[in-house]
């Protein structure tokens, strides 16, 4: 495998930072108006985000596919 990185993979790394950045600004509002409960729920999904992502990667190394 070649490491490096193309137009499309820095496009989507700037779009994911935006997406994040627009996330946690939003998210400012709706945690001083419903309280700590909100942040509780936003850290039980990105756990929850991390099992599913970590269960994708190893699928990937188990059964690797080239060009999909």
């Amino acid at each position: 495998m070649q490491r490096k990185l193309s137009s499309r993979h820095m496009q989507m790394i700037a779009l994911g930072g935006t997406i994040g950045v627009g996330l946690f600004m939003g998210a400012g509002a709706t945690i001083k108006w419903t309280g700590p409960s909100v942040l509780i729920a936003y850290i039980i999904a990105g756990l929850f985000l991390y099992m599913i992502m970590r269960a994708l990667v190893e699928m990937l190394y188990i059964d690797p596919a080239t060009g999909s």
